[in-house]
């Protein structure tokens, strides 16, 4: 699917369950766009859960961590935005931080997150899968889509075309 989000914005802003997240998110990893639908997951400074959700397999989805905002370590690293790629992801928002960002930026994934950090997280698996979360002035939801390109992203409760 070739689009903007600006484009996406002239469109259907007007819609029912449209929303624009505020522009407070980097980017990251060799796939400038992508969208999906959305999978959730809330996990503070803990990993395991991102982890366990990368390993599956899937098609046209995007994952949304609810990292709390943490800047004091990372919940993406290389490895595991290899795994998302490997396995189908398209996209992985993040607020929170990632690590081994130059490594990140030649994987073909689409990653935004809120700045890179050295620090790896925990790795316990506490955290809550398919929940609803907010950040950045949005609610994601599951199985809402998800927009991204060099503009922002967009959040909506229908597939825009």
């Amino acid at each position: 699917m070739t689009f903007t989000t600006a484009d996406l914005c002239d469109q259907y802003s007007d819609i029912d369950g449209f929303q624009i997240a505020d522009p407070i998110f980097r980017i990251f990893g060799a796939t400038p766009a992508f969208c999906g639908q959305i999978t959730t997951i809330k996990a503070f400074e803990d990993n395991g859960l991102v982890n366990s959700t990368l390993s599956t397999k899937v098609s046209r989805r995007v994952l949304v961590i609810d990292g709390g905002g943490s800047h004091r370590c990372a919940l993406i690293d290389r490895g595991l935005a290899q795994l998302a790629c490997d396995n189908g992801w398209q996209g992985v928002v993040i607020y929170g931080c990632i690590r081994n960002a130059a490594a990140i930026d030649t994987i073909p994934i689409g990653i935004r997150a809120l700045h890179a950090h050295p620090l790896k997280s925990t790795t316990k698996g506490h955290g809550e899968y398919d929940s609803i979360v907010t950040f950045a002035g949005v609610q994601f939801r599951k199985d809402y889509f998800l927009y991204a390109d060099s503009d922002g992203i967009i959040v909506s409760e229908a597939e825009l075309s």
